[in-house]
C-alpha cells in the first residue's frame, strides 16, 4: 500500500521511510507574508518582535496582522473605534455563558472549552458568518477580536458570582484593549503599568508562523471552511498543554514544586532534589522548550523582566493569589528551576514560563492564562486565514501506512 491519493503522485515505501518526519518537523508546509521565525529574531510582518514590544501598542500590532500594513494615527483611530464599537456581546452568547456558572465553578467545565463555545455560538450569529470575501473576512477577524476579550472577562464573573461587567457594552470604551480586559474581569479599573505589561504580553503572542493552532486554522480554512469554524479550531488545538495550555502547566509546576519543599525553601537544595527526581522520571516539565528556537526564546527575557519588576512591587495582585508568597518569591523559585534546566539539560525557556509568573503576579486566575492567549493570538489566526481562503488550496498531506499487509476477508 503506497501513500498516496489519486490527485498525488505515487509514494514508495523507501521513499515514504527516507520522508517521514513525525509532527511534520522540519517540513515546509506553505507560504506566508504574515510571519518570519528565525534563530536570530521574531518578525510581524517585518517588524521585529523587541521593536513592537518596546514602541508598539497591541491594537497597532493587531491593524499590522489584519490589514496588512502600519497604521497611520487617522487609522489606527479608526481601527479603535471599531474595536470599542464590537465588544459587546449578542444575548445569546452572555446567557450561554451564565448558563455555565455551576460547570466552571464546580470544574466540571474549564474556561478554554467554554470559549470555544462562545465563538462557535458567534458563528450562529455574524451576518458574514458564511462568506469568506476578503472584506467580510476583515470584518468578522474585527469583531473577534473584540469580542474574545469580553468572552473572557464575562466569564470570570460569572466564574466569581458576581454582576457581569460591562453587559451592555463590552467595558469601558475610554479604556484599551489589554486595560479593558482587565476591568471587564474585575470589574476595576487596572494599574496602568499592569495594562502596559498585559499588553506587550498580547504583542507577543500575537502571531507565531504555522505552530499547531495555527495550522489547524489553515486546514480548516483550506477546505474553504468559514472563519468561525477555524478559530473554533484553533481554539480547541491551543488548548492542549504542549501547545497554548502550557502557560498553565508551567505556573501549577512552580505551585507544586513551592508545596514539595516547604520549609526548605527555594534556592536550596530541595528545589535540585525536586528537578532531579523530574528528570529520573522522565516527567515533561512544562515551559521549555522549543520546536523552532533552539538558542532561546525571543520573546522569553521580555516578558520575564516586565514580570520581575510587577512581582517587585508586590503591592495589586488579588487576595489570596500567592498563596502566602511574596510575587518576587515565585519569580526567584522561577529562575532557580530555569538554572537548572539550563545548566543540566541545556533547555531554555518559552514564553509561557515567563508568562506563568507574569500572570500570577498580576492576580489573574490561572485558569484564564491560555484563554487570554487567544485574546492575543486571533490576530495571527484570522491573518492566517485570510490568507489561506486568497490562496484556496487545499491542505493534504501525505502518510506513512504501518497497519497490517494487504489480505482477503474471506481469506
Amino acid at each position: 500500500m503506497s501513500a498516496a491519493t489519486a490527485n498525488q503522485p505515487q509514494v514508495s515505501k523507501e521513499q515514504a521511510d527516507a520522508l517521514l518526519a513525525k509532527g511534520l518537523q522540519g517540513i515546509i508546509a506553505g507560504e506566508t507574508a504574515v510571519c518570519s521565525i528565525e534563530q536570530d529574531g521574531l518578525w510581524y510582518r517585518g517588524y521585529e518582535i523587541h521593536d513592537l514590544a518596546q514602541h508598539a501598542t497591541f491594537e497597532e500590532v493587531a491593524f499590522v496582522l489584519l490589514e496588512g500594513h502600519k497604521p497611520t494615527p487617522d487609522e489606527l483611530k479608526r481601527f479603535k473605534g471599531e474595536l470599542v464599537a464590537e465588544r459587546s456581546l449578542p444575548a445569546p452568547v452572555v446567557t450561554f455563558l451564565e448558563s455555565m456558572g455551576g460547570y466552571l465553578a464546580s470544574g466540571r467545565a474549564v474556561p478554554m472549552d467554554i470559549l470555544r463555545s462562545a465563538v462557535s455560538i458567534l458563528g450562529h450569529l455574524d451576518p458574514d458568518a458564511q462568506d469568506n470575501a476578503p472584506a467580510a473576512n476583515l470584518r468578522k477577524s474585527k469583531r473577534l477580536l473584540a469580542k474574545i476579550a469580553t468572552i473572557i472577562g464575562h466569564m470570570q464573573n460569572v466564574i466569581d458570582g458576581r454582576s457581569i461587567v460591562g453587559r451592555e457594552t463590552g467595558g469601558n470604551p475610554a479604556l484599551d484593549h489589554a486595560a479593558n480586559l482587565l476591568y471587564l474581569m474585575s470589574g476595576q479599573k487596572p494599574d496602568p503599568e499592569y495594562a502596559r505589561v498585559l499588553d506587550i504580553s498580547l504583542i507577543l503572542y500575537a502571531e507565531h508562523d504555522y505552530n499547531a493552532s495555527t495550522f489547524t486554522a489553515r486546514c480548516i480554512a483550506g477546505t474553504r471552511g468559514d472563519m468561525h469554524g477555524a478559530v473554533t479550531g484553533a481554539i480547541a488545538a491551543l488548548k492542549g498543554p504542549l501547545h497554548g495550555g502550557a502557560n498553565e502547566m508551567a505556573m501549577e509546576m512552580l505551585r507544586e514544586i513551592m508545596k514539595d519543599v516547604g520549609e526548605k525553601g527555594i534556592g536550596t537544595k530541595a528545589v535540585d532534589d525536586w528537578m532531579q527526581n523530574a528528570f529520573d522520571t522522565k516527567r515533561k516539565l512544562m515551559g521549555f522548550g522549543h520546536r523552532v528556537y533552539k538558542n532561546g526564546d525571543h520573546r522569553a527575557p521580555i516578558l520575564h523582566k516586565l514580570g520581575r519588576s510587577i512581582a517587585a512591587k508586590d503591592t495589586k495582585h488579588l487576595s489570596g493569589a500567592l498563596e502566602g508568597h511574596s510575587a518576587v518569591k515565585w519569580f526567584d523559585l522561577g529562575e532557580q528551576v530555569q538554572k537548572i534546566m539550563l545548566d543540566k539539560k541545556k533547555i531554555h525557556p518559552n514564553v509561557d514560563f515567563p508568562c506563568g509568573l507574569t500572570y500570577y503576579s498580576m492576580g489573574i486566575p490561572v485558569p484564564q492564562y491560555t484563554p487570554i492567549f487567544v485574546a492575543s493570538r486571533i490576530t495571527g489566526w484570522c491573518a492566517h486565514v485570510m490568507e489561506q481562503h486568497v490562496d484556496d488550496k487545499l491542505i493534504r498531506p501525505l502518510s506513512k501506512y504501518t497497519g497490517p499487509a494487504p489480505r482477503k476477508w474471506n481469506a
